[in-house]
C-alpha cells in the first residue's frame, strides 16, 4: 500500500493512516429464512375472540351458538388482505397481515404452517398470498420471492398439484439460492389414503413431482391441535390434519441454528405434531426413500422426520441429500456477496492472491465447522487462482477464474451394527 503524504504533516512525529484493505472477508449468509405461499381469499371468517382463549396452551373456550358468532377479516367493509410480501418474525404480526386460524381450509393451512415453523425453531419468513393455487397465481407470488435474496426455502403448505410443485422446485433451481419443501397430498387419484404411499401408485397417478435436487417431498401430513376444529367440536380432541411443509422448515431453521445447515434435517422431533395422518412402516418406507421420498414416522415416543433426500433420490447422484445441496447452496451465495468487491479490480497476480486468501480463510471457518471431510484443511479443499486457471485468452475476456473444490460430509443414512457371538478371552 503506497505512503499517502498529507501536506498538514509538517512537524515531525509519527502519523497514523487509516486505509482500505482492499479486500473485505467472506461472511456465512443466512441459510433458514423461509418463504411461504398460501390460499387466502380476499375476506375470512373466523371465531370472535374471547379473553380467555389460549393456542398455547392448548385450551380453547367455546362460545354459544356456533358458527354465528363470528366475524370477518378484514373487519372494515371493503378491505381486503394484503397481496404484498410481508415479513413475519413471530406469529402475532403474521395474524395482522393474514388474519387467525379460521374457518378458511387455505387460509387455515396457512396459518398453522407459520404458527409450526415458529414453534419448530424458524425466526423470519416472508408470507405471500394467493387467491388460487393454479400455476399462474403461484408463478406470479414466485416472482414476487425473487428479488428477496434472503430466502433459502421456499413452501406452499397445503397445495398438492403435480405442476405448481414443479414450478416452484424449477423456481429455486433457477434462482440457485434456495430450496423447496413441497407437501404431499392427501390422497392418491383414487381418494385412498392408504395407497398414497405405494411405489407404483405414486407413479402411476403422477403424485410425486418431477426429480430435482433442489426440493424435498415429505409424507403424510401431520395432526395438530387446532382451535377451530375445538371450537367446532368442543367434546373431540381438537385434532386437525395440516400440512407438514412449515413445521419441517422450522425444523430446517432449528438444525441450521444448532448444528448448521451441513446437518441434514432428519431424525429431528415435529414440535407441535400430536399424530399422523398415516402411520408409515419401516418396510413401507423402503420402497420409498429411493425415490426421495421423506417419510415423518412415530419413533422412540416421538413424531419424527424420517428422511434426508432430495426428490428423485438416487438419481440425483453427488445431490441426493437436502443438506448437501442446501450447503453447496450457502457457500455460492456466500461466496458470491462476498467477493463482489473483486469486479473491476485489475486482473492480475495480486487479485488472484487476494481472491485466494478470502475464499481459503472463509473455507476454513466452514471446515471446522464439522460441514467439511478431511482432517486437515489440505484434505477439505483447495482453492487455486492462478496463471493456470488465468491464462492471458481468459483475461482477454475481462474474467477472473478460481476453481474450488469441497469434500462435503455426507449423512449416516444407514448406520450398521455387525454382531456376532464371542466366546470370551479364554475361548476359540
Amino acid at each position: 500500500m503506497p505512503v499517502v503524504f498529507n501536506p498538514s504533516q509538517s512537524a515531525p512525529g509519527v502519523y497514523v493512516q487509516e486505509v482500505p484493505s482492499g479486500s473485505a472477508p467472506i461472511a456465512g449468509v443466512g441459510t433458514s429464512t423461509a418463504g411461504f405461499i398460501g390460499v387466502i381469499p380476499d375476506t375470512i371468517t373466523i371465531p370472535t375472540d374471547k379473553p380467555n382463549s389460549n393456542y398455547n396452551s392448548q385450551v380453547f373456550i367455546t362460545v354459544e351458538n356456533f358458527p354465528y358468532v363470528t366475524e370477518t377479516f378484514p373487519s372494515k367493509a371493503g378491505d381486503k388482505i394484503t397481496d404484498e410480501v410481508k415479513l413475519c418474525t413471530n406469529f402475532s404480526e403474521f395474524k395482522k397481515s393474514f388474519g387467525d386460524f379460521s374457518l378458511d381450509n387455505g387460509q387455515n393451512n396457512l396459518a398453522q404452517a407459520v404458527y409450526g415453523f415458529f414453534r419448530n425453531g424458524g425466526t423470519r419468513c416472508y408470507v405471500v398470498r394467493v387467491t388460487s393455487e393454479d400455476e399462474a397465481s403461484v408463478t406470479a407470488a414466485l416472482d414476487k420471492f425473487e428479488a428477496i435474496d434472503e430466502i433459502a426455502i421456499v413452501a406452499a403448505p397445503g397445495i398438492t398439484n403435480k405442476t405448481v410443485l414443479d414450478a416452484i422446485a424449477f423456481h429455486c433451481k433457477s434462482v440457485q439460492d434456495r430450496f423447496a419443501i413441497l407437501d404431499c397430498p392427501t390422497t392418491n387419484q383414487d381418494g385412498d389414503q392408504t395407497k398414497a404411499i405405494d411405489q407404483s401408485n405414486i407413479n402411476n397417478s403422477k403424485i410425486l413431482p418431477d426429480n430435482s435436487d433442489y426440493a424435498a417431498f415429505y409424507f403424510p401430513w401431520i395432526k395438530v391441535f387446532d382451535p377451530i376444529t375445538k371450537l367446532k367440536n368442543p367434546s373431540g380432541d381438537g385434532l386437525r390434519d395440516v400440512p407438514p411443509s412449515g413445521h419441517i422448515a422450522g425444523v430446517y431453521a432449528r438444525v441450521d441454528t444448532q448444528r448448521g445447515v451441513h446437518k441434514a434435517p432428519a431424525n429431528e422431533v415435529l414440535v407441535g405434531a400430536a399424530d399422523l395422518m398415516y402411520n408409515v412402516s419401516k418396510a413401507q418406507q423402503a420402497g420409498l426413500n429411493s425415490q426421495g421420498i421423506n417419510c415423518i414416522r412415530y419413533l422412540n415416543g416421538n413424531i419424527r422426520v424420517w428422511g434426508a433426500r432430495t426428490i428423485g433420490g438416487d438419481a440425483n447422484g453427488e445431490f441426493k441429500y437436502i443438506n448437501v445441496r442446501r450447503l453447496f447452496n450457502y457457500l455460492r451465495e456466500s461466496i458470491d456477496e462476498g467477493t463482489q468487491w473483486t469486479v473491476f479490480e485489475p486482473n492480475s497476480p495480486d487479485l488472484w492472491a487476494r481472491i485466494r486468501r478470502n475464499v481459503n480463510a472463509f473455507l476454513l471457518t466452514v471446515w471446522r465447522s464439522g460441514a467439511l471431510f478431511g482432517d486437515t484443511p489440505e484434505q477439505a479443499f483447495y482453492v487455486k487462482c492462478d496463471e493456470e486457471t488465468n491464462p492471458p485468452e481468459i483475461r482477454e475476456q475481462g474474467m477472473v477464474v478460481t476453481e474450488i473444490g469441497v469434500a462435503v460430509v455426507k449423512p449416516a443414512e444407514f448406520v450398521i451394527f455387525q454382531l456376532s457371538q464371542w466366546a470370551g478371552p479364554g475361548g476359540k
